[in-house]
C-alpha cells in the first residue's frame, strides 16, 4: 500500500491527494467529493505516510495498521468511526493489541478508521503478497 501524496490537512474534514505544486503551496483534491482547493504553506498538513501509532514496544507506521485492519476484514471495511468509544477502543485492541492505550486517543482511533474507510471506498487499499511476505520476514528476523 502506497500512501505517498496521501494526506490530512488540519480544519478540513477527509483525506486529500497533491494533484499539483503552486508558488505558495500545493494543490490538492479531496478523496470525498473530488473538489480541489489549494493548501498553502501556513496549513497543517500530515502525510499519513509519515504517521505513527504508539505501541508498548515502538511506534507501528500507519500502513501496518491499514494492513492489519484489512487482514481482520478480510478486504472490507472497517467499523464506523461513529462506533462507541468502547467498541472503538476494542476494535482497536483487535487490530493493534499492544496500543500505548494512555497516548492513543478515542478520537485518534476515530481518525485512523475513518482513513481507512475512505481509503477503502476509493479503492486505495491494496496489499499484494509480495507485502505480505515482506512484512512477515521482518517479524521473524524482530
Amino acid at each position: 500500500m502506497d500512501l505517498k501524496g496521501i494526506m490530512s490537512i488540519a480544519g478540513y474534514p477527509g483525506l486529500f491527494k497533491m494533484v499539483s505544486q503552486s508558488k505558495s503551496g500545493i494543490i490538492v483534491e479531496s478523496l470525498v467529493d473530488k473538489k480541489r482547493m489549494p493548501a498553502f504553506m501556513t496549513s497543517k498538513i500530515s502525510s499519513l505516510e509519515d504517521i505513527a501509532i504508539y505501541t508498548q514496544e515502538a511506534e507501528v507506521p500507519l500502513t501496518e495498521v491499514f494492513k492489519n485492519i484489512y487482514e481482520k476484514e478480510k478486504g472490507g471495511e472497517a467499523i464506523s468511526h461513529q462506533a462507541s468509544a468502547n467498541e472503538l477502543k476494542q476494535y482497536f485492541t483487535d487490530v493493534l493489541p499492544d496500543y500505548d492505550q494512555d497516548r492513543v486517543y478515542v478520537s485518534d482511533i476515530k481518525k485512523v478508521i475513518n482513513w481507512y474507510n475512505t481509503l477503502h471506498k476509493n479503492d486505495l487499499v491494496k496489499f499484494d503478497k509480495k507485502e505480505s511476505k515482506k512484512s512477515k520476514k521482518v517479524e521473524v528476523e524482530e
